[in-house]
Formats: structure tokens, sequence, C-alpha cells
């Protein structure tokens, strides 16, 4: 474990969030998700967490693990086609992470996930959050019209809100 990680997580607070993903911001995201959600049967959660605290933080656990217990905890795991997808962004490390349920995940396979995460992080690093989230959620759109069009109304099983952990 870096010391660097350490002190990047221990002085990342909620304002570096709120910085990052400012009120309008998780508005845009949410409408980004509800209206993807209208062009196929995937679900597609957006979580954003600023820091890793305690035990995570001390265990070193990677972005990666963290964002497969995130991914269990809101149980995105848990839909009717198993088409869930988890975007994870850990702030204080700018790595992301897309978490898909094994329906999905079948189709697009690892390196089409980070395709998508490595883009993400471009715009991270220079400085557009907002945008680069709204490209991975039209990324991973694109995968799922493919490979799980809309059938008939079909149900919204997962809130659509953006998560800030």
């Amino acid at each position: 474990m870096s010391i660097g990680r350490i002190s990047r997580h221990l002085v990342a607070n909620r304002s570096r969030v709120r910085k990052a993903f400012p009120p309008h911001a998780l508005a845009a995201i949410e409408q980004a998700i509800k209206a993807s959600e209208q062009g196929h049967a995937g679900q597609i959660r957006f979580v954003v967490e600023g820091a890793l605290d305690g035990a995570p933080l001390f265990r070193n656990q990677s972005a990666r693990a963290r964002a497969l217990d995130v991914f269990s905890n809101l149980r995105i795991w848990d839909t009717e086609h198993n088409n869930g997808v988890l975007i994870y962004l850990l702030l204080a490390d700018r790595d992301v992470e897309i978490v898909a349920d094994r329906g999905v995940h079948a189709h697009v396979g690892a390196d089409g996930w980070e395709a998508i995460c490595r883009a993400m992080e471009a715009d991270f690093r220079a400085g557009h959050f907002e945008r680069g989230v709204l490209a991975g959620i039209h990324a991973v759109t694109q995968h799922l019209v493919r490979h799980f069009p809309k059938r008939g109304r079909g149900d919204n099983e997962l809130p659509d809100a953006p998560v800030v952990l």
C-alpha cells in the first residue's frame, strides 16, 4: 500500500465529490440513464465514491473490489435478464470500473468494458467529469441496445438516480 494513495483518500471528502459532480451534473446523469433505458431492456447505475475509509483503505482494497461490493450491495445483479451494469468511480484514485451482470458481460467482455473505462478516465484527467460519465453512459447504451433491445414496455428495475457514497 502506498503512502500516496492513503494520503489521497484521507484528504478526499464530500466537497471534492460536490465540486466534480454538482447537482446539475447529477441531474444530467440521471436524465441520461433514464433516456438510455428507453431504448433497451438493460439497467444502468452510476455510483461515485469520494474515497475509501477505514478498513477498506487500510486493507488496500482496489477500486475493482469495491465496485464488486457496490454491485452486490445495490443488487444490480438482481435484474430479470441479468443485464444490470454498474459504472463506478472511485474519485480519489480517478479509477473507473464497470461491473456488468453475466448476461451482458458475455456479449461485451472485459476488453469492451475496459475501453469505456479508459475513455472516461481520460475525460476525468482533463477535469471533465460530467462529460466523461455521459460519454460512458452513451457507450454502455450502445452495447445494451445491440444485445438487449427493448421489447414491449419493459420495467425500470433499478433507480436511475446516481449514488454518491
